[in-house]
C-alpha cells in the first residue's frame, strides 16, 4: 500500500510506541483483526519513534508516556510541532494509567488528540482510533472530563489574564466552550442550546480560531487553566 492510500480512505495506519513488547503485541493483535486498520510501525521509545516517522507516514500513534531515552510527552510535542511527520503529522493518543495522570495532562498540552487508559476495552480503543482519524480531537469527552477532574490540583492557579484572547469570544461562544469543557459532544451541545449540530460546529471552529488552538482537547485545557470551568464541570 502506498503512503498516500491511508490518507485517501484506505486502512488506518497505526503506529505503536511502547517499551513493553507484550503490550505492543496485544494491541497489534486487536488492531490486526480490523479490516480498516493496520499496524505499519512500532517503536520502543520516543527516540526510535521519531526516527521511524522520518521515513514512514502513519495516521494515528498510540503513545505510552513512561519510556526510556525520550518519554511520550516530549515525543508527542515534537510530533505535533512538526518534528516528525511534517505538516501531515499523525494524531497522537496518549495511553496512560490512573497513577500517571500528570503525564496525561502534559500530553494534552503537548498536542495529543486525547488520552485513554491502558486497560481500555478493545471496542473503546478501536472507536477512539477511528474517531481521531476522522478528525475528532476529543476521543471520549466524558473520560477527558473525569480524568481532568481527578488531577485538577495539578493545574496551575487559574489566570485568565494570561489568555486575553478569551475576551474575544462572544457570549454564545463562551457558553459553547464551557460545554465542551464539561465533556459534551457537538450533538449534546446542540440539544442543550436548542440549535443545530451544524451551528455548534461553526461555533467550535470560531472558538478554536480566536483562541489559536489546534483542537477541542486544547480548548478543554484552556478552559480549566483560565478557571472558566472548574472540577466537576462548574
Amino acid at each position: 500500500m502506498s503512503e498516500t492510500e491511508g490518507a485517501a480512505g484506505g486502512p488506518i495506519r497505526v503506529m505503536l510506541v511502547d517499551d513493553q513488547v507484550l503490550l505492543r503485541t496485544g494491541f497489534k493483535m486487536v488492531l490486526a483483526a480490523q479490516e480498516d486498520m493496520e499496524v505499519t510501525a512500532e517503536a520502543g521509545d520516543g527516540v526510535e519513534a521519531l526516527d521511524v516517522l522520518r521515513s514512514i507516514s502513519v495516521d494515528v500513534v498510540l503513545m505510552d508516556v513512561r519510556m526510556p531515552r525520550l518519554d511520550g510527552v516530549e515525543t508527542t510535542r515534537r510530533i505535533c510541532q512538526g518534528g516528525a511527520g511534517g505538516p501531515g503529522a499523525p494524531k497522537v493518543l496518549i495511553l496512560t494509567t490512573f497513577d500517571l495522570d500528570e503525564y496525561a495532562f502534559s500530553g494534552l498540552k503537548a498536542g495529543a488528540a486525547g488520552f485513554m487508559l491502558k486497560d481500555v476495552p478493545p471496542d473503546e480503543l478501536l472507536a477512539a482510533i477511528r474517531a481521531v482519524r476522522s478528525g475528532d480531537a476529543v476521543v471520549a469527552p466524558s473520560t477527558t472530563r473525569r480524568l481532568l477532574d481527578r488531577f485538577i490540583t495539578l493545574l496551575p492557579t487559574p489566570d485568565r489574564s494570561a489568555h486575553p484572547e478569551i475576551d474575544q469570544l462572544t457570549e454564545r461562544e463562551r457558553e459553547v466552550l464551557m460545554l465542551i469543557a464539561q465533556g459534551m459532544s457537538n450533538g449534546e451541545i446542540a440539544g442543550e442550546l436548542f440549535v443545530s449540530e451544524a451551528t455548534v460546529k461553526t461555533h467550535v471552529g470560531r472558538i478554536l480560531a480566536k483562541l489559536r488552538l489546534r483542537d477541542r482537547v486544547q480548548a478543554v485545557v484552556l478552559a480549566y487553566e483560565t478557571g472558566l470551568v472548574r472540577a466537576g464541570g462548574r
